[in-house]
């Protein structure tokens, strides 16, 4: 597959990225990475006593942060593809908390591939990130991002 074919994927769901565990160590740095230290997020005791959710859990921000990571492997089939930049979200809501020590991957579905020129590509992603176990995913998304071929 070459950037300049992706259309002929437009509806095509994507396979699911590989799970990966949202452990507290995680948590944790990205609490420190962002500043946000509220309880809900890094003190297990206080959690478990004073919300409905029974342990900490993940900052929303850092579960959409690991979309990126959390890619279909069907996106490593497109030959031509030298680097991608985040071009943005265009719908996302949080449905879902996430629980430390949890599980979780990404589904994707490729609704839309359109031709920039010099055969960069933006696509567009309706994306979920599910929650193993869970029937509610974490959140869903509407993400895009613009497909850069090597040697530009």
């Amino acid at each position: 597959m070459k950037i300049e074919n992706l259309k002929d994927w437009e509806g095509r769901t994507l396979a699911p990225s590989p799970w990966l565990l949202l452990d507290q160590a995680r948590i944790n740095a990205f609490a420190d990475c962002t500043c946000d230290h509220q309880f809900i997020h890094i003190d297990p005791q206080r959690a478990a006593s004073e919300t409905p959710f029974g342990t900490t859990i993940a900052h929303g921000f850092l579960t959409l942060s690991l979309s990126v990571h959390l890619e279909s492997p069907d996106l490593s089939e497109i030959e031509d593809l030298g680097f991608v930049i985040n071009y943005g979200l265009d719908k996302l809501r949080f449905i879902n908390p996430v629980p430390a020590g949890s599980r979780v991957r990404v589904q994707s579905r490729l609704v839309e591939a359109r031709d920039r020129g010099a055969g960069r590509a933006v696509i567009r992603l309706d994306k979920h990130m599910e929650i193993e176990g869970q029937e509610k995913p974490a959140w869903v998304a509407q993400q895009l991002f613009m497909l850069i071929p090597q040697d530009s």
